[in-house]
């Protein structure tokens, strides 16, 4: 039985009314726990909490925040079965996946616990005074970097843990030493109810001023303002769809003080494929590209939804098809994705493009257009989240030049080609680089490590911040600002 249904620091609370509840993705049908939407009078105890725990929070040291973090991974561990079966029920995502996701959801605890650890992490510098300098001394000067302040997370929808409650973005800025306030994704709202307990357990274990964490739930848009024009919330991240990020990055604009929104927004995530490379490979090359288009039924904010292939090899979409034509739909994580990717495949159809799948809609699809076409098919661009992908058909590589210089940011661009072309293709992948976050040689996007080096962002509208990732140890930087003290010795 869940308890407590929106934490405010260590204290559950259920203060309003308005009551809502989880559906099973499977069947559509209510799960009995109720859950209540949070009022303006939670959302401001809440942060007034996380300002007061601010004060405590950021004298503590890199070891003990690392040691939080690290009680964090260990308490979700600890949820053991309950946690996987509540997300299944939730999301309808399979178990196997879910487990998956658990083992990197506790991964990213510990690697953010691991960079902590590391000597000069912030990347301290410190310059000597020059006090006989001509014409003018020079004082000494030290860059360092503070806290931003108390940080509000929304959840996604698509990884109920690797990228909600202990998510990504809640550790980033726990690292950084800001609190979070946490907005619970409406679609798994008992997944969360359970992480939240293992993250407030893990900072009373640890040590940790009470306000450190709280989570709210809710289903309503008053409910993201609230948190986002309140005047203590310094930070915003988001992950989830172009019109809700874009709603909140503008609803943060017009406040009284503007704050930093790191929104990640979608993409359709180019892959370009060379002639030769679909000759040597074919079959498999085909089989991949179907398995990443489906992963996840095609909920991953890096699925290949663009595909840039030779009209010379325009036979190869029929392997591909045929690949998709032996997937099966699955399961959406809820009925809102279900409908809207419905809707998105009638507007592709309606546009006439080709399709080669030969499953009954809605089903994993592939259409294709002619590259030189797009220009009047433009709305073709938009992203359908679900298991479909376009493919562009090219005549020559300065059309896909052409092409890429007026592409809008995406997440990732990949090409597939043999090693002997990767010189000849080098405008190619100069020009993808200045729309991408990440560019793949001969891999597919649907896989995002967790590491020092990997970039999750790209430029608008892609995020909302084309120099920061969501994923990897350089996502703590969102949530820091550089300090320079002069004259300290």
């Amino acid at each position: 039985m869940i308890k407590g249904h929106h934490f405010i620091g260590n204290q559950g609370t259920c203060q309003g009314s308005q009551a809502f509840f989880a559906l099973q993705a499977s069947t559509g049908e209510t799960l009995p726990e109720a859950f209540t939407e949070a009022l303006a009078s939670e959302v401001d105890q809440a942060l007034d909490l996380a300002e007061n725990a601010f004060k405590t929070y950021r004298q503590c040291s890199d070891a003990q925040r690392a040691d939080f973090l690290e009680a964090i991974a260990l308490a979700i561990e600890a949820l053991g079965d309950e946690l996987l079966e509540r997300a299944h029920l939730e999301t309808g995502l399979p178990l196997a996946r879910l487990q998956g996701e658990r083992a990197r959801t506790m991964g990213q605890l510990r690697l953010f616990a691991q960079h902590l650890r590391r000597p000069n992490w912030r990347q301290e510098i410190s310059e000597s005074a020059i006090p006989d300098r001509q014409p003018l001394p020079k004082p000494s000067l030290k860059l360092s970097k503070l806290p931003l302040g108390p940080v509000v997370v929304f959840g996604a929808s698509n990884f109920p843990l690797a990228f909600s409650v202990a998510g990504g973005d809640t550790v980033s800025a726990l690292a950084a030493a800001c609190p979070v306030v946490f907005k619970a994704h409406p679609g798994h709202p008992g997944t969360c109810d359970l992480v939240a307990q293992a993250i407030l357990k893990a900072a009373q274990t640890s040590g940790m001023p009470e306000g450190v964490f709280s989570m709210l739930q809710g289903q309503s848009h008053a409910l993201g303002k609230a948190l986002v024009q309140h005047p203590k919330t310094k930070a915003l991240a988001f992950t989830g769809s172009y019109q809700g990020g874009k709603a909140l990055y503008d609803l943060a604009q017009v406040r009284p003080e503007p704050i930093p929104v790191f929104a990640e927004m979608g993409s359709i995530n180019p892959v370009f494929f060379t002639e030769k490379r679909i000759q040597s490979q074919g079959p498999a090359l085909a089989l991949h590209t179907a398995q990443s288009i489906t992963l996840g039924v095609g909920q991953f904010c890096t699925n290949p939804g663009l595909l840039l292939v030779p009209s010379s090899q325009a036979s190869f979409l029929q392997e591909i098809a045929q690949q998709l034509d032996q997937i099966p739909l699955g399961t959406f994580l809820h009925k809102g994705i279900a409908q809207a990717y419905q809707h998105g495949l009638e507007q592709w159809k309606a546009l006439g493009l080709r399709i080669w799948t030969q499953q009954a809609l809605p089903a994993p699809a592939l259409w294709s257009l002619p590259l030189s076409a797009i220009k009047d098919q433009h709305k073709a661009l938009e992203e359908i989240f679900g298991p479909s992908s376009l493919a562009l058909l090219y005549d020559t590589e300065q059309e896909v030049l052409d092409f890429i210089a007026d592409l809008p940011g995406q997440l990732t661009a990949t090409l597939q080609a043999e090693a002997e072309e990767q010189s000849r293709l080098a405008p190619i992948i100069e020009a993808f680089s200045y729309r991408v976050g990440r560019v793949l040689w001969n891999g597919f996007p649907t896989g995002v490590e967790v590491s020092d080096a990997m970039v999750h962002g790209g430029p608008f509208p892609a995020t909302t911040w084309a120099s920061s990732t969501s994923v990897g140890t350089l996502a703590i930087e969102r949530f820091l600002r550089p300090i320079c003290w002069q004259g300290f010795e």
